[in-house]
């Protein structure tokens, strides 16, 4: 147990501002909608999700930015199109497909925290530390609980200290940790899973692939009506909530939608548009996926709290702040302890 102990101590003081981090961006990150309404007035727009009128504004993106990669459909939540463009570069259009803002990087408030907390503002290679760090932060909360079995009828709900002292510190560290102790566990695996979402879907899948091999198709301009009207006329109950462009010669573009029942904000059904005759070359039905790669598609809303509604949204605000908590506490006691050990040593030195 003292091994486990030692562990845990100096493990957490290496995460601790991570887990601030992390806590802190992943709590604002449940309000981004929110912040995107207040600060671009076309994301205030009703959303119509009309066939005719997607497709005329998809053509008017298309003309006005002929590199976009990929565009994200009007919704509830925001009523505006976001354009994912060359060179890390993003824009916001109007409902009719008019760029009304543009930014590059983290240029955007919601960007800089989605980044921050995604890739720790360092690219891939901050995305793998971030992933490698969720799994690290459950591994803490599991040696946590073990440590505290102990001392369990210490334990109260306590959750900040009422003084510098090392036990208040470690007491309100104690409660935090318990108090959220499977919400924090949850989010912290799921934040792995999907960074090394190769790897989570092989395990998932039994290492069978995930998904099928997209079709060759040909080369061509995209009649936008005529493609939306044939994919949303394979799966009619459906929201469009996504496009893509094709990404090369011979590769298709790709409609996301979200079916009922589908928890995915943006959906997991796809249609495959053959660009040389805007019409269907292939479908993935999202409901009749293998069972282990559902439970992956599932691991984002959880993670990013877009399902449950305002209760689950509460619960991850303040799971956020509980990490971002029991990581400043849990320095603060480790910090503390190896301060007061040193000024003993210097006195008795003195002495």
């Amino acid at each position: 147990m003292g091994a486990i102990r030692t562990v845990h101590a100096w493990a957490g003081a290496a995460l601790a501002v991570l887990a601030i981090v992390f806590g802190l961006t992943g709590s604002l990150l449940v309000f981004e909608d929110d912040w995107v309404r207040a600060s671009v007035p076309a994301a205030r727009a009703a959303v119509d999700l009309d066939t005719a009128r997607l497709g005329a504004a998809l053509e008017a993106i298309e003309a006005a930015e002929p590199g976009v990669k990929t565009a994200v459909i009007p919704s509830d939540g925001v009523g505006s199109w976001r354009l994912y463009l060359p060179d890390e570069a993003f824009a916001w259009a109007d409902a009719e497909g008019v760029v009304v803002e543009r930014w590059r990087g983290a240029g955007r408030l919601e960007t800089l925290v989605f980044d921050l907390h995604h890739e720790l503002l360092a690219g891939h290679t901050g995305k793998l530390v971030a992933g490698g760090a969720g799994l690290a932060l459950g591994l803490m909360i599991l040696t946590g609980l073990i440590v505290w079995v102990p001392a369990w009828r210490a334990t109260g709900w306590r959750m900040w200290p009422r003084s510098g002292a090392r036990r208040e510190l470690i007491g309100s560290h104690r409660n935090l940790g318990l108090i959220f102790a499977l919400p924090l566990l949850l989010f912290s695996l799921t934040g792995a899973a999907i960074v090394f979402h190769g790897t989570t879907q092989a395990l998932l899948n039994g290492g069978a692939p995930a998904a099928p091999a997209a079709p060759v198709v040909g080369q061509g301009d995209i009649d936008w009506p005529r493609a939306l009207a044939e994919a949303r006329a394979r799966f009619p109950g459906a929201a469009p909530r996504m496009v893509s462009w094709p990404a090369g010669p011979g590769k298709p573009a790709t409609l996301r939608l979200r079916q009922p029942g589908e928890w995915h904000p943006n959906g997991r059904t796809t249609v495959s548009i053959d660009p040389a005759t805007s019409r269907v070359a292939a479908t993935t039905d999202a409901q009749r996926l293998a069972g282990g790669t559902r439970l992956f598609n599932a691991l984002y809303p959880v993670h990013a709290a877009t399902i449950g509604g305002w209760l689950y949204e509460a619960v991850t605000v303040l799971s956020g702040l509980a990490m971002a908590g029991l990581g400043g506490v849990g320095l603060w006691a480790f910090l503390a302890q190896r301060l007061g050990g040193r000024r003993r040593v210097r006195r008795g030195r003195a002495l």
